[in-house]
C-alpha cells in the first residue's frame, strides 16, 4: 500500500488531482482552478508535490501488474523540454503497441541506451528481436547487451533490425504522451520530469488495457494500483 500519511488531504482528493493532471493536458495553474470550482482549494506547488511523489509509486505498480507482452520490440527516443534544454525519453512498445518501458535521459548515447535496455529486458525478459531506428548508440547498446547475454550462459542473443517503418507503431504511440506534456510548457527539473512521465505513462498503460480492468474505470484502476 502507498503511503498518503503526512498529507492534509483526503487520498481520494489527492488521487483525482494526480490522474487528471497525468491524464488530461492541464498545466497546473488549470488545474489548481478546476479543483477550486469543485470546492477544493489547493495551490498548484502543492499538486506539483502530490505529481511527483505520488505517479512514479503508482507507475512501479502498473508495471509489475500489466499484462503479459510480446518478444517483438519496437525502441525509439522522442523529446521532452526540461530546464530549457531538450532531454530524451526512451521508450519501448512490443509489435502489438503494448508498453514495455520508458526512461528519461539527459543524454542521447551508448551508456543510455545500455542502461535502457538492460532495464527494459530486466523488468519485461529478454526478446526475440528488437526493432530500432539507424541510430549508432541504439546499435551499440544493443550489441553490448548480446556480448552480456552470449557470456553470462543465458543462451540466445537478440535479433537486431533497423528498419524505420517497423517503428510506425511506437512513432503513433509518442503522440499521447506529448499530447499531455505540450501544456505544461517544459519542466523545470529532471527529477520532476522524470516523475510525471512515470504517471502519464502509466495511464497510457491503462488506457490500453494492459492492467485487468474487471469493469472498472481507468480512474478506479488507478486508484486501486495505489491501494
Amino acid at each position: 500500500m502507498i503511503d498518503f500519511k503526512g498529507v492534509d488531504y483526503p487520498k481520494s482528493v489527492i488521487l483525482h488531482a494526480v490522474f487528471f493532471y497525468v491524464r488530461y493536458a492541464v498545466s497546473y495553474r488549470d488545474l489548481e482552478e478546476i479543483l477550486a470550482e469543485r470546492g477544493v482549494a489547493v495551490d498548484h506547488a502543492t499538486l506539483n508535490r502530490w505529481v511527483v511523489k505520488f505517479a512514479p509509486l503508482i507507475a512501479d505498480r502498473a508495471q509489475a501488474r500489466k499484462r503479459k507482452t510480446a518478444k517483438s520490440w519496437r525502441i525509439d527516443e522522442t523529446y521532452i523540454k526540461v530546464k530549457g534544454r531538450w532531454t530524451y525519453l526512451y521508450r519501448a512498445v512490443d509489435r502489438d503497441g503494448q508498453t514495455l518501458d520508458f526512461m528519461l535521459s539527459e543524454r542521447r548515447d551508448l551508456a543510455a541506451a545500455r542502461r535502457f535496455f538492460n532495464r527494459a529486458i530486466g523488468i519485461n525478459g529478454v526478446p526475440d528481436r528488437v526493432v530500432i531506428d539507424k541510430s549508432g548508440a541504439n546499435l551499440a547498446g544493443l550489441q553490448a547487451v548480446n556480448v552480456i547475454l552470449k557470456f553470462t550462459g543465458k543462451g540466445r542473443t537478440v535479433e537486431i533490425r533497423q528498419v524505420k517503418y517497423l517503428n510506425n507503431i511506437l512513432e503513433q504511440d509518442h503522440r499521447f504522451i506529448k499530447r499531455i506534456t505540450a501544456p505544461m510548457m517544459g519542466f523545470k527539473a529532471f527529477h520532476s520530469a522524470a516523475a510525471t512521465i512515470a504517471g502519464i505513462e502509466a495511464v497510457h498503460m491503462i488506457r490500453k488495457g494492459q492492467i485487468a480492468a474487471n469493469g472498472a474505470s481507468a480512474f478506479q484502476i488507478f486508484a486501486e494500483l495505489a491501494a
